[in-house]
């Protein structure tokens, strides 16, 4: 009889492999899912960090102006918009004067603030406010645009 029971009870699990597979896939795939999107987000922070050192280093090396930064920043990180860039030179107003080209400038100091990044994560999707960046540099040739390759 033992047997005969057994038979009798497997049309009753049928289908129960692909439930427990359903359950353990879901889970393991939104995982999965998370860890790519967390990865992408510190990708995102570590281009905002570039993005603020690029910026500086052309601002000091550079004869450029501040929309010209912001645009080869936001080239180098689209999510970024030239609200989101500050560019502030010390002291304050030495690149008022386009006939002195900032040559009295002593440093630039670049920010990112103020980005969030909206993750892709089924059922959870969470937007996360980056931290500010900011870069600041000494002057090095704030008068001249022979800073070579950067430059152009």
């Amino acid at each position: 009889m033992t047997p005969h029971r057994t038979t009798r009870l497997r049309p009753h699990q049928a289908g129960a492999t692909a439930i427990e597979f359903a359950l353990v896939a879901s889970i393991f795939f939104m995982l999965l899912i998370g860890i790519a999107e967390f990865s992408r987000v510190l990708f995102y922070w570590n281009t905002a960090g570039e993005a603020t050192r690029l910026g500086a280093r052309i601002a000091a090396v550079c004869d450029a102006k501040d929309a010209t930064i912001k645009a080869r920043m936001t080239n180098l990180m689209p999510k970024l918009q030239a609200t989101n860039i500050q560019i502030g030179y010390e002291p304050s107003g030495c690149d008022a004067d386009a006939d002195a080209a900032r040559s009295t400038c002593r440093s630039v100091t670049v920010s990112v603030a103020n980005i969030s990044v909206k993750t892709f994560i089924p059922v959870v999707p969470i937007t996360l406010a980056m931290p500010s960046f900011t870069t600041t540099l000494p002057r090095e040739s704030l008068n001249s645009s022979t800073g070579g390759k950067i430059c152009n």
